[in-house]
């Protein structure tokens, strides 16, 4: 069995702040290692559940994070960017039997994390995907629905749980914390490093059988930008058209499309 993992920080146990998300920040160090060591959670749940190969892609700001002498050998991580359109799950192909979320967030323009926010937090107003405000795991779940991989668990903020619940509920989800307004309320983090080992565990030994994302048969992507003159640059991408002064709609029906879009477009 062959897993793929994407991790990213602003939904692990604990966190509540932007500068606790910052490299440089006295309190960066403590939540790198907790996303650390959530990650070998979930590597190591896989190995319990009979993988062979895991690639982890760090894909929280700088991709550069997880510490790589903590994951288990048998893992090949991904730092850095190297600019695919497949952002925070670039290295995921057709060969996988799984991918699996951990850390992930709440969409912009949503309540369910103070740290909630779609890819760019500084330039953007929202997106959304068929007048849905878009998140990064739905964003990147349609990639693994693309290219026929299922979505096996996800673990983060208590409403981005209850989403991947709604886009496929047989996903498994370890909810690290909710969100109440400027706030967050979390379990212990030795609890969610336990939770997500064995509910990745779990769902690969069960089977993934139900577990394919279904595509829409077609897309039509909105981006809310903070400046207007972001709106009109961007209005320039081929097929993009300029709605309201701060704003572009793409239309495709090849979720490729979509993707490479969002890759120029934010």
């Amino acid at each position: 069995m062959k897993v793929f993992i994407s991790a990213d920080l602003e939904g692990v146990a604990g966190i509540a702040a932007w500068d606790e998300t910052e490299k440089g920040s006295g309190a960066y160090p403590y939540f790198a290692d907790q996303m650390t060591k959530e990650v070998v959670a979930a590597c190591t749940g896989a190995n319990l559940a009979g993988a062979k190969e895991i690639m982890v892609k760090d894909a929280h700001d700088t991709g550069r994070n997880i510490n790589p002498a903590l994951l288990p050998e048998n893992v090949k991580l991904i730092r850095g960017w190297t600019g695919h359109p497949f952002s925070m799950v670039q290295g995921l192909d057709e060969s996988f039997d799984a991918v699996a979320f951990i850390g992930y967030h709440s969409a912009g323009g949503t309540n369910g994390n103070p740290l909630a926010h779609t890819m760019d937090s500084s330039a953007l107003n929202y997106v959304k995907l068929n007048g849905e405000l878009l998140s990064e795991f739905r964003l990147h779940a349609y990639i693994a629905a693309y290219l026929g991989v299922p979505v096996a668990f996800l673990s983060g903020d208590q409403d981005i749980c209850a989403e991947a619940k709604r886009v496929n509920d047989n996903i498994a989800t370890v909810a690290t914390f909710e969100g109440l307004g400027s706030a967050t309320q979390s379990i212990h983090p030795n609890r969610a490093t336990e939770l997500i080992k064995t509910g990745i565990q779990e769902i690969l030994t069960e089977g993934l059988s139900s577990n394919r994302v279904e595509l829409p048969p077609e897309f039509s992507l909105e981006i809310s930008y903070n400046f207007h003159g972001h709106a009109y640059r961007k209005s320039f991408y081929p097929g993009a058209q300029q709605t309201s002064p701060k704003n572009v709609v793409f239309e495709s029906r090849d979720y490729f499309e979509i993707v490479r879009a969002i890759s120029f477009l934010i």
